[in-house]
């Protein structure tokens, strides 16, 4: 006699794994349910990519009012921003993206439980007060902000807290060097902030090609953002709503808001999965194998929690994959190289394959072309932009291993030339290539000369 399951597939999570893998297994026939406890579609569309993206386009007004001057545009009077509309108008697109998860996951046919889902054992999930058994359980619970507590750190909010206050501050302190910190540090400054970033390190997005981040850093100087590397906070104080922000190098800044941007950890905590064997590292990420299979063998992970590749498409790439190896034929892949990025700060950074340090280690002879010049827009619009693009060859087969933008358009440029990579394409196969004129994504195809 089989045992009796109530869903084939539970999912916890309902972010874009979580939703994903959900609806693939129902159209597949599945009894499925997904339990989510805060908001559907996750981080990305709540409190991550979506809104960001929006404040990135918020406060980039402020440069192209002032190069439409040089294009005979005369504004009447000097624009201003009216923080509550701005605010309120993204949180109504996601009020609406919400509603669209709700319908895929209800036309699907899966079950949507509001509630918070945790793990009684192998098999079984408890969720608003009653428990069910599930053949697979899949956890997609995702990652959350973490700060370090410190004196004062109950002060500091973190990027979640970022896309609602109730008023922008005069002064801002960024705290990190990663991308969500300089992300927030050009939102914040574009919308008129007197912004620092404050970093203990000494290279901002450290993980990217050092050229590229250097680029990054001389922009968001140029753009008035105060930089305070090599440098960490001691404490922070409250006196009636101003924050003092006590640095280890001996010197106050005085703030509104304090943002700590200092990584983020797998949404593990109260899980239930200590009653499992489900293996986790010490930040509280889950580990699996190529199929996403963790150790206890009725319990599967994908996304942010498992801490691959925190990015939205790998994680429903990683949904695919996985029913697939459940319900399908087991052919569909995931391929964790070659993924292009963005980061989505002021000047805005787009990347896909090697660094230049990364392709020294793995090749023997490489070549780097780099470009940088002044965007068209500049030369009417008065700014002092500057694009950077780079591209890195294996010079024993000629391919292309990386290429680097740092500069407007970089993400949809850097999208294009992904497939590139992907289809293997050579130094020559760009050269032959023919250009968009005028357009800045023409110099990919026309770097001739070797810089190094």
């Amino acid at each position: 006699m089989t045992d009796y399951f109530d869903y084939d597939l539970f999912v916890i999570g309902a972010g874009s794994g979580g939703v994903r893998a959900a609806r693939m297994a129902a159209s597949k026939g599945k009894r499925v349910a997904v339990a989510e406890e805060r908001y559907l579609g996750g981080t990305c569309v709540n409190v991550g990519c979506v809104p960001k993206k929006l404040f990135v386009y918020a406060s980039q007004f402020p440069e192209l009012f002032h190069a439409s001057k040089g294009f005979g545009w005369m504004l009447p009077q000097e624009p201003t921003l009216d923080w509550a509309t701005l605010r309120d108008n993204k949180t109504a697109e996601i009020d609406r993206l919400n509603g669209i998860y709700n319908s895929l996951i209800d036309n699907s046919g899966a079950e949507l439980f509001d509630g918070r889902a945790t793990i009684a054992g192998p098999h079984l999930v408890s969720v608003n007060g009653k428990l069910y058994k599930a053949r697979i359980i899949l956890v997609a619970t995702g990652g959350w902000p973490y700060i370090p507590e410190f004196p004062g750190s109950q002060y500091a909010l973190s990027s979640n807290e970022m896309f609602f206050l109730d008023e922008l501050p005069k002064t801002a302190v960024v705290v990190g060097g990663g991308y969500i910190a300089v992300e927030f540090a050009g939102i914040l400054n574009g919308l008129g902030v007197e912004t620092h970033l404050v970093y203990r390190g000494s290279v901002l997005l450290k993980s990217f090609d050092r050229e590229m981040s250097e680029k990054v850093k001389e922009g968001m100087h140029a753009k008035g953002v105060h930089l305070h590397l090599h440098t960490d906070i001691d404490k922070i104080t409250n006196t009636d709503g101003v924050l003092a922000v006590s640095l280890n190098r001996g010197c106050k800044l005085e703030a509104g808001l304090v943002l700590y941007a200092t990584g983020r950890q797998a949404n593990t905590a109260g899980l239930g999965l200590e009653s499992t064997n489900v293996v986790m590292r010490s930040n509280g990420s889950i580990q699996v194998d190529e199929h996403f299979a963790t150790a206890e063998p009725s319990i599967y992970a994908l996304g942010d929690v498992i801490d691959r590749v925190q990015l939205t498409p790998v994680a429903i790439q990683e949904a695919m994959v996985l029913i697939d190896h459940l319900y399908g034929k087991g052919l569909v892949q995931i391929d964790y190289s070659d993924i292009p990025t963005a980061v989505f700060c002021q000047p805005e950074l787009g990347t896909v394959g090697l660094s230049e340090e990364q392709a020294r280690v793995q090749y023997a002879d490489i070549a780097v072309f780099v470009s940088e010049f002044k965007p068209m827009l500049q030369t009417l619009g008065g700014g002092t932009d500057r694009i950077t693009m780079k591209l890195v060859v294996d010079r024993g087969t000629d391919r292309v291993v990386g290429c680097h933008m740092v500069g407007e358009h970089a993400a949809e440029i850097i999208q294009g030339l992904g497939i590139a990579l992907k289809a293997g394409a050579t130094k020559a196969h760009f050269d032959c290539t023919l250009g968009i004129h005028p357009s800045a994504a023409e110099e990919f195809v026309t770097m001739r000369e070797m810089a190094r």
